[in-house]
Parts: structure tokens; C-alpha cells; sequence
């Protein structure tokens, strides 16, 4: 069965899957700052080690294979004649989910049997518990992405929207939950950071629930013998593998070089002379940059998911407006909302450290470990803006290096600066790559990504929004720290601060018409940023 659908219907789908994937990135953020506040440093070092182990599975199956499912059934729906059209839709999912069957019993028998090896890899074999539970996750990845692939072929997006917010809500509800009663009772760090595996699998199982409960309502369970008929499964296998990997490389890539750091930097550190207590809480110390970098790059995470789709399509168009002005958007908006996220952490980061982990322990660490955001908000939008145009080796190529940049750089670094080593390893991976995609774009479209007039307006904002927010910090503290507790003048601090701060940046971007209001409507919610821009500029 092949629905039809119209272009609004399908826009409007995919607006609501944007929304839902922005909800599920700040959902994923937030709730680590209350974890963290219940089990401490320690507490969040146990949990980080095996969440990108885990996460990456679940990436792999909600932005890589669903997608590449859909693509290739999308592909189907060409085919003229009905029969054949079902016949081969049919036999994709069918030679599809046994593949994804025969992986995930692959992964899982690697991560639930060799979780003492990777735990000792890790230096901590107290985790391996936490690997095995988080092993079971892998086993729903086939009915997940055959289902997900399944909706979005047909443009139902709804589905695919509301399971993901059950999903994350879930998840983030049985993670805190459990976690508080452990805590209230066993204070079991190890058990702790089980149970927040446990709120990812159980999170996972019941998207799949509500994912396969609509799917049999709305389409029933097809078993028509006529509508079975054999295909070469190793090109379809092929397809959906590469497609898969390209699709979700950017997301996978942030999780490896977390993966990088949880089997270097406590190991490292150990290395370097540092008791196994204090590794622990350092290493959990440097992953409070995680939900902050996750906060960063959400604007980016929005545009991806709403610019690239017309970026595609302006790509294949042979006449009228091409895709370089969306490109050239992109490219703005990414530095743009990037550097001003990195810059205002950077700031305030003593005082956000302290507000939302309780210390302000590492700031100048958590300082560097921000500047990420930059270059990965670019290579989040320039790899989805090359998938829209069919390149997807050259940006592998880049993501790959990047990542052994990262490697080497972290087993050089980190026995001599600590976690400021993995750190500035961040940076220099992501910077690469970052670099390599817009040199490797502009080469292949010879666009002009932004004027110097660009960067000059942008600078001027930045320095604007630096000079308030330093002459702010010298004035409330002071005043403050009389009356209130440190965290409470952190929270005061913190608040006003970025409130401030972003205040005063986008006035003077919206002052110096910095992007012009058209622009403002293509940009998710940027509606009442073209308004406001009006109104600064209504006299002239």
C-alpha cells in the first residue's frame, strides 16, 4: 500500500518532525544537569563512559537507517504499476529487517559477551554491568527503523514525531526517577548509572510500541502471497548501508569522539599518576561540556533538518533559483547562532558551572570545550547540505580524519595537560573537518559563502554582547554575594547574564540587518526576528 501525498501535508509532517527532534535534543540536554546534581561527578563520569557505547546504536537506527529505509521506499513509489510497486516495497522492508536482524544479534552478542573486555579497555570493570544492560537496546533496532522508514516513505510524520517525545520523555522520566530512589536508598553510584541505561532501552521499547501499534492500525499486516516476490538482497543491503552511514556519519561523529574520550581519559589519567576517585570526578567534570555543546548546536540541528530539504531540492532544479542562496544561509546562520552560543558559554561559564553542577570546578577546561560548537555546527549543516546534493564520500572522508585527529591527539595530550588535552582534541578534530567541508563545497559550487560586511556586523555584535556582559559580572556578584549563597549568586549571575547577553546580540545583529528579514522567515522560528528587525530599522 502507497499513500499519496501533497507538498503541504508533507511540509507540514515535516515541521512537526522538526519540533519534535528539537524537544527530544533539549530533553536530552536537560536532564543531565539534574542527574548530575543527584549523583554527583563521580556519579556522571560512571553514566558518560557507557552512553556513547550505547547511543550510538540509537542514532544509527533513528537518523541512519529510517531514513535510508524511506529514501529507498520513496525511491519504489516511481514504479508506475501498482502490483509491482507493493511487490518491490514489500521485499525491500522484508530483506531490510532480516539484514538489520542478523546485525543487531551481531552487536549484541559483541557488547553483552565482550562487556568485560570493553569495560577493561575502558580501565573501569565495575561498568561492565551497565554495558550488558545497555546491550539490549541494539535488539529493537530493526522493528524501529523499518517502522520509522515505513511513515516517513509515505510522508506520515506524525507518528515518527510523537513517539520520539514519548520516547525521550520516558526515558528522562524513569532515568530521574530511578535514579532519585536509588539514591535515597542504596546510594549505589554503579546502580545509579545502571538505571539510566535502563530509562535509555526502556525508552527505546516503547517508541517501538506505539510506532508498531499505529503502523498495524493504519496499514494492517500485509500477508498476501502475491505480494511476495524474491530480489537481489545484496544491492538493497549495499544501498541501505551507505545510505545509513551518510545519513547519520554527523550525529555519529560527536558520540565517537565521546566514545574516544571514555576509553582514553580515565585510563590516561590513571597513567599520569592521578588516584582512581579523582579520575573519576575529573572525567565527569569535563563531561558537563556535553549537554552544553547539545544546547549549542540545536539552532544548527534545526537548520539541517529544515533548510537542507530545500537545498535538495533547489539542487536538482535546472531552471529559476538555484541553491546557493540557501547554502549561503546556511553557512551565516551556522557561524552566526554558532559563535554567539560558544561566546556567551565562554562568558559565563563559571558562573553556569556552578549554577547548573553545583561547583565551578574546571571552567577554564569547560571554556575550551565549548569552542566546539563552532565548527560542529558547521560540519552538522555543510554534510546534510552535501547529502542534498549526492557527495557523500569526500564529507566521510573529512569526518574520518577528524576523528583520528582526535585519537592521536588525545593519547599525546592528555598525560600532559589533563582533560584540557581531550579538549583542545575536540576542537582540532572538529575544526578540520569543518574546514575541509567549506573548502570542499565552495570548490564544488564556487559560492561565496558571505561578504566580509558579514563578519564585520558579527564582530561588532560580538563585541557589543562581550563588553555588557563583563562590565554586568563585575557589578551583580559584588553586589550579591553579601545576602545570597555562592550557587544562589551563580543562579542570579548565570540567568541575568545570558539573558543579557543574548539580548544584546541579536539587537544589534537585527540593528545591522545582519541576515535580511526573507532570510529571518526561512530560519525556523524566525518569524518574530524579522518583526523585531523591522521595527529597529522602521525609519529607514
Amino acid at each position: 500500500m502507497s499513500e499519496r501525498f501533497g507538498m503541504k501535508s508533507y511540509m507540514k509532517g515535516a515541521a512537526l518532525l522538526t519540533i519534535a527532534a528539537l524537544i527530544v535534543k533539549v530533553l536530552s540536554a536537560i536532564y543531565r544537569v539534574p542527574f548530575q546534581n543527584l549523583v554527583g561527578d563521580e556519579g556522571f563520569y560512571i553514566y558518560q563512559q557507557v552512553y556513547p557505547v550505547i547511543s550510538i546504536f540509537v542514532v544509527w537506527t533513528s537518523s541512519g537507517f529510517a531514513v535510508a529505509i524511506s529514501k529507498m521506499l520513496a525511491d519504489n513509489d516511481c514504479i508506475v504499476d501498482p502490483l509491482e510497486r507493493n511487490k518491490k516495497r514489500n521485499s525491500i522492508m522484508r530483506i531490510v529487517f532480516r539484514y538489520l536482524t542478523v546485525l543487531s544479534l551481531l552487536f549484541f552478542a559483541a557488547l553483552f559477551g565482550g562487556a568485560d573486555m570493553i569495560a577493561q579497555f575502558m580501565g573501569d570493570t565495575k561498568l561492565a554491568p551497565l554495558i550488558r544492560t545497555g546491550s539490549f537496546i541494539v535488539l529493537v533496532m530493526p522493528a524501529l527503523a523499518v517502522l520509522k522508514g515505513g511513515f516517513q516513505s509515505r510522508g506520515i510524520m506524525e507518528p515518527i514525531a510523537y513517539a520520539q517525545v514519548l520516547e525521550q520523555a520516558v526515558r528522562v522520566s524513569v532515568i530521574l526517577a530511578g535514579t532519585f530512589m536509588i539514591m535515597a536508598t542504596t546510594k549505589s553510584l554503579y546502580s545509579a548509572g545502571k538505571m539510566a541505561i535502563i530509562g535509555t532501552v526502556v525508552g527505546e521499547v516503547v517508541g517501538f510500541i506505539v510506532l508498531a501499534f499505529i503502523f498495524k492500525k493504519r496499514f494492517g499486516l500485509l500477508k498476501d502471497k502475491q505480494l511476495q516476490q524474491r530480489f537481489a538482497g545484496y544491492p538493497i543491503i549495499k544501498e541501505v548501508t551507505l545510505l545509513s552511514l551518510s545519513v547519520s556519519m554527523s550525529g555519529l561523529l560527536l558520540l565517537g569522539y565521546q566514545l574516544v574520550d571514555s576509553f582514553t581519559i580515565y585510563s590516561l589519567l590513571l597513567d599520569s599518576g592521578m588516584d582512581q576517585t579523582m579520575a573519576k570526578e575529573t572525567k565527569g567534570i569535563y563531561d558537563r561540556g556535553q549537554p552544553l555543546v547539545q544546547l549549542g548546536v540545536i539552532i544548527a540541528s534545526s537548520l539541517s533538518l529544515a533548510i537542507v530539504p530545500l537545498v535538495a531540492h533547489m539542487s536538482k532544479k535546472k531552471e529559476g533559483r538555484n541553491a546557493i542562496p540557501f547554502i549561503q544561509l546556511t553557512y551565516r546562520a551556522s557561524v552566526l547562532f554558532g559563535g554567539a552560543a560558544s561566546l556567551g558559554l565562554v562568558l559565563v561559564m563559571p558562573y553556569i558551572n556552578e549554577m547548573l553542577f553545583k561547583t565551578d570546578a574546571l571552567s577554564e577546561v569547560l571554556m575550551i570545550y565549548v569552542l566546539q560548537i563552532v565548527p560542529l555546527s558547521i560540519i552538522l549543516t555543510f554534510t546534510a547540505i552535501l547529502q542534498g546534493y549526492g557527495k557523500l564520500k569526500k564529507p566521510a572522508i573529512f569526518l574520518i580524519v577528524g576523528f583520528i585527529l582526535k585519537i592521536i591527539l588525545n593519547v599525546l595530550t592528555i598525560r600532559l595537560l589533563g582533560v584540557l588535552g581531550a579538549a583542545v582534541a575536540n576542537n582540532v578534530g572538529l575544526l578540520f573537518t569543518a574546514l575541509m567541508l567549506v573548502f570542499y563545497l565552495k570548490k564544488m559550487t564556487a559560492v561565496h559563502l558571505a561578504p566580509r560586511s558579514f563578519y564585520k556586523k558579527f564582530g561588532i555584535a560580538a563585541i557589543s554582547m562581550t563588553t555588557v556582559v563583563i562590565l554586568w559580572l563585575q557589578l551583580v556578584p559584588a553586589l550579591l554575594q553579601p545576602f545570597l549563597s555562592p550557587r544562589m549568586v551563580a543562579v542570579i549571575a548565570g540567568f541575568s547574564s545570558v539573558s543579557m547577553g543574548a539580548f544584546v546580540m541579536m539587537t544589534v545583529i537585527a540593528k545591522l540587518r545582519v541576515l535580511a528579514e526573507k532570510e529571518w522567515y526561512l530560519l525556523p522560528f524566525g518569524r518574530r526576528m524579522a518583526v523585531y528587525q523591522l521595527w529597529l530599522n522602521r525609519k529607514k
